[in-house]
């Protein structure tokens, strides 16, 4: 049997883990069909957007040295030429003394460098009244200001959302070069587990980590493979871990890791495989293992909800990323802490906490409670080096991300 390894800091298990991870293969997939897939290429438009300098407001194309010291008492007086339409190419150049009327999206002509909104202007015949001076590109949106045939509009990387596939329509793109997502197997184990459709006897609980894990794999950019419930028995958790490894690149084993010296999944992994983790710096989530079966990552996760979701959340995610080559940018926000937040130091603590306005407050509860996932707004992460904040201190935390 192996014994409970070493205990590690986080920053070192989650260099092993990575360290793991195989980028996955790419595939071209229609735009309409990419939504939550993760480019694997930069974009860059086929056209510049806009193709023509055009105006943000209904106005008058104007010279803006022409409005200089322009007010209520002296309107600066332009003679008016023309007006354009929308959808085509003015048919002269404005002069200096003149303007010309202009809609909203309009054709900018040439000439002009600013737009004066039509509320600080007033038509009178062929003259118009200036009310307001304007500046230098005022009102106006200049060809390429928004995406550009020499600049990347969406970098390797990106998610694609529904506003990501918007801009990918824009540059020209049907078709999108995107990574595979990693397929990733989930065991759940426990004489203890039940389907999620029975009721509890006494001592028995349902099958809730399956589904946490199999919604985090989703949200993270992965696909799930359901393996089911193993009951403690070494046969049937080393037959459904084989089987997991045939089906999928990582293994999420949720209660297969223990605080005692004596574990069986470390076990079997090692048996398998090669045990890499069994004890990180981490709370809650200290038992977590790190293993390999034939090159691919398996993860014991602890039992708890709970404690499992900010193991998924600490370290899980970010290798789905890493196979995926997505890189996101973590939602943070700061506030000031309601009450003190003890730790110990030499660990990390990931603290889960409400925030409403500028005020955070620690939702404390048992790592087996899960009403603490949908009571809470996220985490506060407590580094290895603090012991803990003080009330009214600022602290940054980080949002649950909802996909």
């Amino acid at each position: 049997m192996t014994r409970f390894l070493s205990v590690i800091p986080v920053e070192k298990a989650r260099t092993i883990l990575l360290g793991l991870a195989k980028i996955t293969n790419t595939k071209t997939v229609p735009l309409i069909d990419s939504q939550g897939c993760i480019l694997r290429t930069d974009i860059i438009s086929d056209i510049d957007i806009p193709g023509f300098n055009r105006s943000t407001v209904d106005g008058y194309a104007v010279c803006a040295a022409d409005t200089v010291g322009a007010g209520e008492s002296i309107p600066a007086m332009l003679i008016l030429t023309g007006r354009i339409e929308m959808g085509n190419e003015p048919e002269s150049r404005l002069s200096t003394g003149t303007c010309m009327y202009i809609p909203t999206g309009a054709f900018l002509p040439p000439g002009a460098d600013a737009v004066v909104m039509i509320e600080y202007c007033e038509e009178m015949g062929d003259e118009v009244l200036i009310f307001k001076p304007a500046a230098v590109g005022e009102n106006i949106v200049f060809k390429g200001d928004d995406f550009s045939t020499n600049k990347v509009a969406l970098f390797a990387g990106t998610r694609i959302t529904s506003r990501v596939m918007g801009v990918l329509a824009a540059c020209g793109i049907d078709k999108v070069l995107v990574s595979e997502k990693p397929r990733i197997a989930i065991i759940s184990t426990g004489n203890e587990i039940i389907p999620v459709t029975d009721v509890p006897e006494p001592g028995q609980i349902r099958d809730v980590n399956t589904y946490l894990c199999a919604g985090f794999v989703n949200e993270s950019g992965g696909v799930p493979v359901i393996i089911g419930i193993v009951s403690d028995e070494q046969t049937l958790l080393e037959d459904a871990l084989s089987k997991a490894i045939l089906q999928a690149d990582v293994v999420l084993i949720s209660g297969g890791s223990s605080k005692g010296e004596r574990d069986m999944c470390a076990d079997i992994i090692a048996k398998q495989g090669e045990l890499i983790v069994h004890g990180i710096a981490l709370s809650p989530g200290k038992p977590t293992i790190i293993g390999k079966i034939k090159n691919k990552p398996v993860i014991g996760l602890p039992g708890h909800p709970a404690s499992a979701y900010v193991v998924l959340h600490a370290l899980v995610r970010d290798l789905v990323h890493a196979m995926t080559g997505e890189k996101p940018t973590p939602v943070r926000q700061s506030g000031v802490l309601t009450s003190p937040v003890p730790s110990a130091k030499g660990r990390e603590d990931y603290i889960r906490v409400v925030q409403k306005d500028d005020n955070i407050t620690p939702v404390f509860g048992k790592s087996g409670l899960t009403n603490t996932l949908v009571n809470s707004d996220g985490l506060l992460l407590i580094p290895a080096d603090i012991e803990g904040y003080e009330k009214g201190t600022r602290v940054f935390i980080e949002q649950w991300r909802n996909a």
